[in-house]
């Protein structure tokens, strides 16, 4: 049996790095070599801490925000080729070691599906819809700062659905890597202002992001700053965390008549609004994401260089896989908003 080496979280609070086996592709699967992986600080921490709202079945192999190369094709794959990159690669389920997955892309080799071939073949969607983010980026795209189109993908999709257009006002709660991604898309987009409530440490990563406006969510005078800079409120509000208190607490910096979205998952089901702390009637955005749909979008927006992973990621840096306990340790601190990790020695 071929083995290789993977991240499992063993248990919550648990992260060890150890051998599994290698998965085998099928008809419609090519093997890839995993090069880099991204940590998540919403899934992925609340994964390993046990706090997940759809938690797997411990011990998993965890990650999600994989580069793939490919290195092997199934018989059945025609859409892929040896030596693409390809997106949220990872590896499948291991009964047979007792594993199940986080997405399972922290390891050394995982699997991409050929979704468009089982699609063409005429296959039930529910065979392949879930492969849909396993798509082909450009050769000359950097694999390191490509696990960023993975983040980029999701939140603009979940942006895009709110219905944000450009010269529209926009304030994102939250600076971690999908507050920041969220404020890159505003900019992106032509709204105006932009502006994020974070921690003080990433306001000037916000401001490098496209952020006008960078509050620190500390400030004793926190309201009076928002005023000063929008009396007439924000048209769109996007609470990047998730935590008890937080929307509500934003809702008087919302225009009469805009928009919240609750994007983040720390306290899942449980955040709650008083509808009277707004200034008017609002709307609230739940229409969710499809990352796959913004996939050639933001692969265009890398190359016209209006995404720039070096803001999220220590490219010169990364982490081997052995040590991606202090990959995350290191995000906790907030001595980084992600860590990038090497997946393989090679």
């Amino acid at each position: 049996m071929t083995t290789m080496k993977a991240a499992i979280v063993e248990r919550p609070g648990v992260l060890a790095v150890r051998e599994v086996p290698q998965p085998e592709p099928g008809e419609y699967q090519a093997l890839c070599e995993l090069l880099y992986g991204a940590t998540c600080t919403g899934t992925d921490q609340h994964l390993i801490a046990g706090r997940f709202p759809w938690p797997p079945k411990y011990p998993a192999i965890l990650g999600h925000e994989s580069i793939g190369r490919v290195i092997a094709l199934g018989r059945g794959v025609r859409n892929l080729k040896v030596g693409d990159l390809v997106t949220r690669v990872g590896t499948p389920a291991l009964p047979q070691a007792g594993l199940d997955i986080c997405w399972g892309g922290f390891a050394e080799f995982g699997l991409a599906t050929d979704f468009r071939a089982m699609q063409e073949d005429g296959l039930p969607a529910a065979r392949w819809g879930g492969a849909r983010v396993n798509r082909v980026i450009p050769a000359d795209f950097d694999p390191a700062a490509a696990t960023m189109v993975i983040t980029w993908r999701e939140t603009l999709s979940y942006f895009t659905r709110m219905g944000v257009g450009a010269g529209q006002s926009v304030l994102v709660v939250g600076s971690g890597g999908n507050g920041l991604a969220f404020v890159a898309h505003a900019a992106n987009t032509g709204a105006v202002p932009v502006a994020m409530v974070g921690n003080a440490d990433r306001l000037h990563v916000a401001r490098a992001a496209g952020a006008i406006f960078a509050f620190d969510y500390k400030a004793d005078d926190l309201d009076r700053q928002i005023a000063a800079a929008m009396p007439d409120g924000f048209d769109f509000i996007i609470d990047a965390v998730g935590k008890k208190g937080l929307l509500d607490r934003a809702l008087p910096w919302l225009r009469s008549g805009g928009t919240v979205g609750l994007y983040g998952i720390d306290d899942f089901g449980q955040c709650v609004v008083n509808p009277t702390r707004a200034r008017g009637s609002f709307t609230f955005s739940n229409k969710g994401y499809d990352e796959p749909e913004t996939h050639d979008r933001v692969v265009d927006l890398v190359a016209q260089g209006k995404l720039d992973a070096a803001l999220w990621l220590d490219l010169a840096h990364p982490f081997p896989l052995a040590e991606i306990a202090k990959a995350f340790e290191a995000v906790r601190a907030k001595k980084m908003v992600k860590a990038v990790v090497k997946l393989r020695a090679t």
